[in-house]
């Protein structure tokens, strides 16, 4: 299967704003990293081959406090959960897709390549889907791995008063915002969020996926009830 270039660089293009949210978030990640004892290499390989923002902060908090692999391991598990409900929505474009390039497409998935993909395939029919999700999956990574890098080689260094900690906060609200566009989606992504700081004393990062549960459910609710009509 071949790669159509301009729809390559239609999908590195649509994300590029997201870029900006990506490097403060990998700034923190490498400088986290450094902080947590691991060596430049060290910070990059696994920002390399994770290459999952959220968990990856978790896991490095996790190994800095000495915390069995079993649990550092389950924790990232549970946060990137979602990433079956991404992988759900979006299986359904990818049904002609080389068994090689489904596996280049599941390592490339993430918030912000599903968020831009998603929406283009619902409205470009004639978009050449697996050029335009490599385009913009491809890219975060190269910014997410230069960022962790340049995270690693500052160090500590970073002012404090930068602000770098919302970096993810503000990324994952990007993605949200466009998508609230009825009331049923509306109320799913007030009550997850509100749920998701109630239950933050749960141990090993599982409000986060309480708050997916019940925000769903409560949007589902909304839209049964005709909330939308």
């Amino acid at each position: 299967m071949g790669i159509r270039t301009s729809d390559l660089r239609a999908g590195i293009r649509d994300v590029s704003p997201l870029h900006l949210g990506i490097v403060p978030f990998g700034l923190v990640a490498g400088v986290a990293a450094i902080e947590q004892g691991m060596s430049a290499l060290q910070a990059v390989g696994f920002s390399a081959i994770v290459f999952a923002g959220a968990s990856q902060l978790a896991m490095i908090e996790l190994l800095g406090a000495n915390a069995p692999l079993a649990v550092v391991l389950g924790t990232a598990v549970v946060i990137n959960l979602r990433m079956l409900m991404y992988s759900a929505s979006i299986a359904p474009h990818f049904r002609s897709f080389a068994a090689r390039w489904k596996t280049v497409c599941s390592y490339l998935l993430t918030d912000q390549a599903y968020a831009v993909s998603i929406a283009r395939y619902g409205e470009d029919r004639e978009t050449d889907l697996l050029a335009y999700f490599v385009g913009a999956g491809a890219s975060l990574w190269v910014v997410w791995v230069a960022s962790t890098l340049a995270g690693t080689v500052l160090g500590s260094g970073l002012p404090p008063e930068w602000g770098l900690q919302f970096a993810a906060p503000l990324v994952f609200l990007a993605l949200l915002v466009p998508t609230l566009k009825d009331r049923a989606s509306t109320t799913s992504g007030l009550v997850g969020g509100i749920v998701a700081v109630v239950a933050l004393s749960v141990p090993f990062h599982l409000n986060l996926m309480i708050a997916a549960v019940v925000g769903v459910l409560a949007g589902l609710a909304v839209d049964t009830l005709g909330g939308d009509r």
